[in-house]
Formats: structure tokens, sequence, C-alpha cells
């Protein structure tokens, strides 16, 4: 009992050791495990998202409706007899063969194949998606990495500053009120603190699970710039922009659609069904040949429904392209803008607020140390080097959430 704290600032003090201990235990235990690189990151992704997986498959259902359509109908046996009497029975065996008329086995091949073609743009879309989403997380989990260590900082601060505080009241040189508020700041700090922690954790879970793993297998993530290259020019990204996969994908929707249409149309002129066989009569014990053809008349339906839909799906697809234009451009620009914007709030904050900020602090806390200044205004220094520490952060994710919404619409920036 003797160890056990029994002033306020002993027990702030106590609580602030067994944090700082338990966070070194977290520390030591994420220290045993790997930190997670970027590229890393994105191989991991690319081999182990199942959404991606699923994508793949596609390729090879396209595929496999790719061969069906180019396969011609099979033929028709059948067997028929007249009268169950042996001897006055008639046999008949013919063999039928469907020929297709108008095109319509390369108007099906033609509608498989751009279905094709659409599946190997959408895998390529949904690369660029799981790319852009990685991005996102990463640096998602990189500035919650930052924040904690910062937090922790501000932990060092506010403790350097309670021992300060105590030091003068216990010497009479300031008033209690001083330690109060020192410890007061201190508690909000340590909530901070377990505040970024557990937006840590989570952080952490979402990569591993764009990654495709159940749990997370990294410690941490690996340290790299929080803010990442500049985006190429307005009218570099703008000239580009045909060659993104999602409107290139539109555009093949559109040709698919025509194709369907095409399709549609063939369906229209009826199929001509050709028959051969034998037919043996047992009463005069005479076998016969026999040839037939058969064709549905057009007379009602001409199959116009289905041609109307599939021009009106055409029309719809050309609309649907100039739509996804008109967004991809407008993102594009509000990217940039918000690009443009944030990266100056950054390079503020790095040439002239944190410096600034982090001077303030210094001399608040060397001055009170003097007796020059009251320690309202050295918790008024730390709280502007918190807040603005906190502000930083917020520009970098601008800055990022900008250059991933780019990498989502163009895909990897990094040959340009």
């Amino acid at each position: 009992m003797s160890n056990f704290p029994r002033t306020p600032a002993q027990a702030v003090r106590f609580c602030s050791a067994v944090l700082l201990l338990a966070f070194a235990a977290q520390s030591v235990s994420a220290a045993e495990q790997p930190a997670l690189s970027l590229d890393s990151a994105l191989a991991k992704a690319f081999a182990n998202n199942p959404e991606l997986a699923a994508a793949r498959w596609e390729i090879e259902i396209a595929q496999g409706a790719r061969q069906q359509a180019g396969l011609i109908p099979n033929p028709v046996l059948s067997v028929d007899a007249e009268d169950t009497r042996r001897d006055s029975r008639t046999t008949s065996i013919k063999l039928s063969q469907a020929l297709e008329l108008g095109g319509k086995r390369g108007a099906r091949v033609e509608v498989a194949s751009r279905a094709q073609k659409l599946a190997d743009l959408e895998l390529e879309r949904r690369r660029n998606q799981l790319r852009a989403d990685v991005l996102e997380v990463y640096y998602a989990a990189l500035r919650a990495q930052e924040r904690t260590q910062l937090a922790g900082r501000s932990l060092a601060l506010a403790e350097r500053g309670l021992s300060v505080a105590q030091g003068r009241v216990n010497a009479g040189k300031a008033s209690p009120v001083e330690a109060t508020r020192a410890q007061v700041q201190l508690a909000e700090i340590r909530l901070e603190l377990n505040r970024g922690q557990m937006e840590q954790d989570n952080a952490y879970r979402q990569l591993a699970r764009v990654t495709g793993t159940a749990t997370t297998d990294f410690g941490a993530v690996q340290e790299q710039p929080l803010t990442v290259a500049p985006l190429p020019a307005s009218a570099q990204l703008l000239s580009r922009l045909q060659e993104t996969a999602e409107l290139r994908l539109a555009e093949q929707e559109i040709v698919q659609r025509e194709a369907s249409l095409g399709l549609e149309k063939a369906q229209r002129i009826p199929d001509l069904d050709v028959s051969i066989g034998s037919q043996y009569d047992a009463t005069v014990r005479e076998r016969v040949n026999l040839v037939g053809l058969s064709m549905p008349l057009p007379l009602f339906n001409r199959n116009q429904g289905n041609v109307l839909s599939a021009a009106r799906r055409a029309d719809q697809a050309r609309d649907l392209r100039n739509a996804t234009e008109l967004r991809l451009r407008t993102e594009t620009r509000q990217a940039l803008a918000q690009w443009s914007t944030a990266k100056g709030e950054v390079q503020s904050f790095n040439q002239t607020i944190l410096p600034a900020a982090q001077s303030a602090v210094d001399s608040a806390t060397r001055g009170f140390e003097m007796g020059k200044f009251s320690f309202l205004e050295v918790l008024d220094a730390q709280r502007t080097l918190i807040g603005a520490r906190s502000q930083y952060l917020a520009a970098v994710a601008q800055t990022t959430d900008a250059w991933v919404r780019i990498e989502r619409i163009y895909g990897d920036l990094s040959g340009w």
C-alpha cells in the first residue's frame, strides 16, 4: 500500500506510466511482425482479393459462351411406327437438320465475342478499382499510425508540462490550479492516444481485408512520405480520357448492344428444317425414300418486339457512354482542384504553421519554467500545436483522396 499513489499528481503519473507500459507492450508485439510496404500490399491484393478472383472467372465464362455460340444445331433422329401388328406395320426413320438462315450463327458469335471483350475490360476496371482501394486504405492506415505517434509525442509533452507545473507549485512559485490544469491536459491527451490507437487498429483491419486476408499479419505499415507524387496536368489527363478502362467499357457496351440488335434482326428470318429418311411398308414389303423441307411462316411473329427492345438498348448504351464521359471529366477536374488546394495547405503547414507552433510550445515552456509566462499560455501553445498537427493530417488526407480518385479513373499513374 505504500507504493499506491496518494496525491492527484502521483495518480496521474501512475496512470501515465501504466498507459505507456501497455502501449510499449503492444509495440513490442507489433515489432515481432514485419511492416507492410505499399508494393507488398498491392501484390497481396492482386493475388488474394476474392472479388478480383471472381472477376477473373468471368473471362472463362465468356470464353465458354463464345464457344457455345459457334456451334451448329444438333441433327434430330426420329423413328415412327404405324400400326402395332408386324405384318401391316409401316416404319419410318428420319434424320432432320435445322439450317440457320439470315446469319444467326455469325450474329451469335459476334455477340459472344463482344461479351468477351467486355469481360476483359471489366477485369481491367476492377484492377484499377482494387489498386485505388489499396492506396486509400494504406494511406489511411499510415495517417492513423502517424496520428498515434503524434499523440504519443503530445503525451510526453503534456507530462513534461505537468512535471514543470508541479515543481513550481511545490516551490511556491505557482498556484495549485496550474497543476490541476496540467493534469486535465494530460488526461485529454491520454484519451486522444486511446482513440488514435483504436483508429489505427481499425485501419489495419481494413487494409488486411482489402489485401484478401482475414487477420492482420503485419505489425505496422512501412514509413514513407504521407504526400504522394504530384498529379499530371489537367490537359494531359483529359487528353487520355478515351483510354480509361471505364470509358472503353462504356463504348464496348454500345458495340455489344449493337451486335445484339443484329442478332435480333437475324432472328426475323425463319430457319429451314431439312430431313431425309426411309419408310418401310410391311404390307407390300416395299421401302421408299423420304425427303422433307419445313419452314415456319413469319405471318405474325417477326421478332419485331425484340428488335425494338434491342434498338432502344443500343440507344441507352450511347447515352450511358456520354454520361460516363461527362462524369469522368467532372471528377477529374474536381480531384485536380482538390489536390491543388490541399497541396497548398500541406506546404503551408510544413513551411510555416507547424514550425511556428512547435517554436511557440518550446518558448512558452521555457518561459513558464523561468516564471515569465503562466501555465495557461503553455496550455494554449500545446493545444495550438496539437490542433495544427490534426489539421495537417486532414490536409494530407485530402491530397491522398484526390490522388486515389484520379487513379481510380486512369489506373496506375507511375508510368506517366
